[in-house]
């Protein structure tokens, strides 16, 4: 059973193109429109590799119903609380000619004051489902992913942090900044911010040495992807460097779209965790799911 939380819902855009030439008009007939933010791109994922996992965020505004019934389309449990605040919109683009993915990111919209209490209160309802659904042979896990809307205070994510560490349950942290930092202290069994998310939270680019004292003092494990690039893990005193697969345009699986790869790792991994894998082989099974996502025009998917 899982728990996935993001704090900045999206309406996600997708849209293709032979080829953009600036200064006229583009146009194409080959769009999608997908409710997306990272935790909906790990929740979509975790779904379709046959997991229940429960989504919580904050909604508002007259996109909403839009929001949920694209939700309801993919088969995806969305638990929310009214945020007063309107739902952004992000779009990626596609260019067949030099097979470029390019994101723009509207920023959110602030919550109102009342958001926080809301989204704590079904906070705590949630972990207490969570404890009363796990099995006895497993851990629930709660995944935290991206950044939070503007409105939030700083302490809204350390908080569930902390909640869900007191109840026992196995916390995997896609975040970066002060967020991150400040939930380190109550230590998230995973966190897995990509390597300029860590670079530019930390202040400096890691090391072996650094990882693993960082590992030792939080009790947590590390993963840090970069894309296409090799990823630097952590567990305890072992250090890893992974390579990733190569996935080639012109291969069987073709690179189409890599808006969601992230999520779609870090629910791989959440995925094999659950069925007992050790790290490496949950890592392994990240990568497989973000290169499956790769392959899809449709982000945060991998079927």
């Amino acid at each position: 059973m899982f728990l996935t939380i993001c704090l900045n819902p999206t309406i996600q855009k997708t849209l293709r193109f032979p080829s953009i030439t600036p200064n006229t008009v583009n146009r194409t007939a080959s769009h999608r429109l997908d409710a997306s933010g990272k935790g909906i791109n790990v929740t979509r994922v975790l779904t379709q590799l046959g997991k229940k996992a429960v989504h919580l965020t904050q909604l508002g505004g007259e996109f909403r119903p839009l929001f949920l019934s694209l939700c309801e389309q993919d088969g995806l449990s969305v638990e929310w609380v009214e945020s007063n605040s309107e739902i952004r919109f992000c779009y990626t683009v596609l260019t067949e000619n030099d097979n470029k993915v390019t994101e723009l990111v509207e920023e959110s919209e602030s919550v109102t004051p009342e958001t926080e209490k809301r989204i704590l209160d079904k906070y705590n309802l949630l972990l207490s489902d969570l404890l009363c659904l796990s099995a006895p042979v497993r851990t629930s896990s709660v995944i935290m992913s991206g950044t939070k809307a503007a409105g939030y205070s700083d302490a809204v994510i350390p908080t569930m942090v902390r909640k869900a560490k007191e109840k026992g349950l196995r916390v995997i942290l896609d975040i970066k900044g002060n967020d991150l930092i400040e939930s380190l202290k109550y230590e998230p069994d995973v966190i897995k911010p990509n390597l300029d998310e860590f670079t530019a939270t930390f202040k400096t680019e890691p090391n072996k040495d650094m990882l693993i004292e960082l590992a030792q003092k939080h009790k947590c494990r590390i993963i840090l992807t970069n894309g296409s690039r090799k990823i630097f893990a952590v567990e305890k005193d072992n250090y890893y460097e992974i390579d990733v697969p190569v996935v080639k345009a012109n291969s069987a699986l073709a690179v189409q779209n890599t808006t969601g790869c992230g999520d779609a790792f870090t629910a791989g991994f959440a995925s094999a965790l659950d069925e007992g894998a050790d790290f490496t082989a949950a890592i392994n099974e990240g990568m497989r799911c973000g290169a499956l996502n790769a392959g899809l025009e449709r982000p945060g998917a991998i079927r």
